[in-house]
């Protein structure tokens, strides 16, 4: 079959790889409908996540239709349309009977690697190294999903292939930040990062019961489409101090719950952003926490800070005495997709959400290559670059 596979940093090539083979009884095999880019796999390609390997196929989000079910799947058959979650989780560890399902304690093939950079390894993820378990991903024709009757959910007939689409990974993602960041009725929440995942967060935050969403972000297409279809506030960072405006807005308290979705690859116009640069490219910090800073600086005392975008490593100059002199609370996790599945398809299929704006360009997967460079660069209003295997 064909596949979008990683060759190097900064090196995509579309290739022919083994068709996926039922492993195990509780794997069924998708044909891929839609995939689509996340900003995660942009770490990948720019070296800063581990243990990758020439010829892996990537992608972690995508729904299809069921072709080959294991002897021991008893949710799914053959013909199911089917939206998978990114994270693979068993269904019988602690950690998926407590909803943490990211953090599956099974599904991690390679869990030494994990557990040197991060005490203890999470569960596995398709097309994202071999750090997290070295499952080919979603950038194919076809896929294999393991534990299939927890992480693969039937699409409701209302709710059309690409919109269901995001809810792989990009909206659930997004809600559980707003989730477990606490959100809460009346809350003033402020977002960075106006990208799939930051404006899934502010619409959850919005349905959630907050009274305020402000969206911080530099580009004027994605701010444009925050205002159309999530109906929050915006702040362009390039154009004001966004500390100063966030105290502005909120009656010079700050905001309740802040939350980080742009991960280890952060900007700004400041000085700082060329510090991190350097120190990232000459590996003396992993990842840009500029974002992050930021938003601990700005959140009101006896806040919540939620790191929702993608961290790898350590990171320089954390403001850890404001965290703890202002009493915030921070939390973060990779997305717990089984535990809000159910309960965000149902909002999709009565039109509370809407995801498919999300897909700007949708093209062949012999396009691949070229949809990630407009993704990376953001070329002509590029949210996501969505491939049709």
């Amino acid at each position: 079959m064909k596949a979008l596979c990683w060759e190097g940093v900064n090196r995509l090539a579309v290739e022919r790889v083994p068709d996926p083979r039922i492993q195990n009884a509780h794997d069924v095999i998708v044909k891929v409908r839609y995939t689509t880019s996340c900003g995660s796999d942009l770490h990948l390609l720019d070296g800063y996540i581990p243990a990758m390997e020439a010829g892996d196929v990537i992608g972690h989000e995508f729904m299809g239709e069921v072709v080959e079910v294991g002897p021991e799947v008893t949710k799914h058959s053959v013909g199911d349309r089917v939206v998978v979650v990114s994270f693979i989780g068993c269904g019988s560890c602690w950690y998926c009977d407590n909803d943490l399902w990211s953090l599956c304690d099974n599904t991690n093939t390679n869990p030494g690697i994990t557990q040197g950079l991060w005490g203890q390894d999470p569960g596995g993820i398709f097309g994202y190294s071999h750090a997290m378990g070295g499952f080919m991903g979603s950038h194919a024709e076809y896929v294999r999903v393991p534990f299939a009757d927890h992480g693969a959910f039937t699409v409701p007939e209302e709710v059309d292939d690409l919109t269901a689409l995001f809810a792989s990974d990009g909206l659930p993602t997004g809600w559980m930040g707003a989730h477990l960041g606490g959100v809460g009725p009346g809350d003033t929440v402020a977002v960075w990062g106006a990208g799939g995942v930051g404006q899934m967060a502010a619409h959850a935050a919005m349905l959630l019961g907050a009274e305020q969403v402000v969206v911080i972000d530099r580009l004027p297409e994605r701010l444009g489409m925050v205002q159309q279809h999530v109906g929050a506030e915006t702040i362009d960072y390039t154009a004001t101090d966004v500390g100063a405006e966030l105290r502005e807005r909120t009656g010079g308290r700050g905001p309740d719950v802040c939350i980080e979705a742009v991960g280890q690859e952060s900007a700004t116009n400041g000085p700082e952003y060329l510090y991190d640069k350097v120190k990232q490219q000459l590996r003396l910090e992993n990842d840009r926490p500029i974002a992050m800073r930021e938003a601990v600086m700005a959140c009101r005392k006896g806040g919540s800070v939620f790191a929702l975008g993608v961290f790898a490593g350590l990171v320089d100059k954390f403001p850890l005495g404001a965290l703890m002199n202002k009493g915030l609370t921070l939390r973060g996790a990779q997305q717990h997709g089984q535990r809000y599945l159910p309960m965000l398809l149902d909002r999709l299929a009565r039109g509370e959400i809407s995801t498919s704006h999300l897909a700007t360009h949708v093209m062949a997967l012999d396009e691949g290559p070229r949809g990630y460079d407009m993704f990376k660069n953001k070329e002509d209003g590029c949210v996501r670059a969505v491939f049709q295997p």
